[in-house]
């Protein structure tokens, strides 16, 4: 077997064209440590600085545009929209509530403390969906906890509550009943 030349290293890197940085070299001994340390001070100090030419930053003249209700109600489908396809069934029963602007303030209406805190959550995800959709930047959102209406109507629990509350409303189940002879087994 011929014996193997050593590999042509002089073409490695050719493709790459930046200059490689230099070493820095250890000193061997204490003579050779004061030696680098004199070259080094008596090397001329070369400090480049580069100066850049100042540059206004842009200034963007940004109106202020506030938030009103005709804004919120040509956008609000799409927010719905929105939170359907994220599957966020708890949002969009506080969306379904009635939403009013005033003064660039959306307050939402809810009911309970677990609406309330669901809002809340929602409320930085809302904030952002309405100022893209309407470029609206001056907007707040508050929360205001709804009482639910109290029913007077008693509860029909049992099924003869049910036929007296049917018999009320209607007075011709009553006339049938009694004309028709029907009875009624619970």
């Amino acid at each position: 077997m011929p014996p193997s030349s050593p590999p042509d290293l002089s073409k490695v890197g050719e493709g790459n064209k930046t200059p490689l940085k230099s070493t820095i070299s250890i000193p061997t001994s204490l003579f050779h440590t004061k030696k680098l340390v004199e070259e080094k001070n008596n090397a001329p100090d070369q400090v480049v600085v580069e100066k850049r030419p100042e540059v206004a930053a842009p200034t963007i003249i940004q109106e202020s545009v506030t938030l009103t209700q005709e804004m919120l109600d040509l956008v609000i489908h799409s927010v719905k929209d929105f939170y359907r396809q994220a599957n966020k069934n708890f949002e969009l029963a506080i969306l379904d509530q009635p939403i009013q602007v005033l003064n660039g303030e959306v307050n939402l209406q809810v009911m309970g403390s677990v609406q309330e805190e669901i809002a809340n959550k929602m409320r930085p995800e809302l904030l952002g969906l309405i100022r893209k959709l309407t470029g609206a930047n001056q907007l707040s959102i508050s929360v205001e906890h709804k009482e639910e209406i109290e029913d007077s109507r008693p509860k029909l629990y049992t099924n003869t509550d049910k036929l007296r509350f049917l018999r009320d409303k209607h007075p011709a189940l009553a006339e049938f009943q009694r004309k028709f002879d029907l009875d009624v087994d619970f």
